[in-house]
């Protein structure tokens, strides 16, 4: 029970750090150093600029919304995700439907996580190495360090396409994300039809917004975010 309060409690971290992958390729020469970077420096150096962007406190909640829909894009290999949640029931989903799904899947991730980032500047990544997998595939292995998800073993599932490394899956302490999804969809469409899941992944996403953007969220927001207060001139 512990351990499930622990992981929870860090998911928030995980999905930030998810969607902002990308952030050193982002700020500095994009494809060329994508192409020159193994999977363990891919995540060595941008979860460096993770950290910078959860410090970043003075932008406002919109603003890093947009960059972490931004980052995602540009690292996470969003069609892949999809065709691996979805599995067998991909085929099921006329073209329109899968535009539809991938772009509901990247809006679950900032909405869900995007409007968290400033509550999780106290922690950290650790690189711990990488191991190769099926399909030419390398998960990379790091660990939380500090804060309430101190210690947590999260590994990021890579996979190469046109000469550049994209996360695929992100499995924290032994529980990977992406089947987590694969169940909770495969359920839905076991019964239900891709419009079905369509609509309640749409619905899931315009609450979570609706929350995230609510007086309270807000004020919570600013309480984790105060603003800076001058020191008193010497006397």
């Amino acid at each position: 029970m512990r351990r499930a309060r622990r992981v929870r409690r860090a998911l928030p971290l995980l999905g930030a750090l998810a969607a902002a992958l990308p952030l050193a390729v982002a700020i500095h020469a994009h494809a060329a150093i994508a192409e020159s970077l193994t999977p363990r420096q891919v995540i060595q150096q941008t979860a460096d600029e993770v950290l910078a962007v959860l410090a970043r406190k003075e932008l406002p909640l919109e603003e890093r919304r947009a960059l972490i829909q931004e980052i995602a894009d540009s690292r996470f290999d969003a069609e892949t995700i999809s065709r691996l949640v979805l599995a067998r029931h991909w085929r099921r989903f006329t073209p329109a439907q899968r535009e539809t799904f991938i772009a509901e899947m990247k809006r679950h991730i900032v909405v869900n996580y995007g409007d968290r980032i400033d509550r999780y500047d106290q922690e950290g990544v650790e690189v711990l190495g990488e191991r190769p997998e099926a399909r030419g595939d390398v998960t990379v292995r790091t660990r939380i360090t500090g804060g309430d998800g101190d210690g947590l073993a999260v590994d990021y599932r890579l996979r190469q396409r046109e000469g550049r490394w994209y996360v695929i899956d992100v499995v924290v302490e032994g529980v990977s994300v992406l089947k987590s999804y694969r169940s909770q969809f495969q359920e839905i469409l076991a019964s239900g039809s891709p419009e079905q899941l369509l609509q309640q992944l749409r619905e899931k996403n315009d609450a979570a917004a609706a929350a995230a953007n609510s007086p309270a969220s807000r004020e919570a927001e600013e309480q984790s975010n105060p603003p800076d207060v001058a020191e008193p001139a010497a006397s």
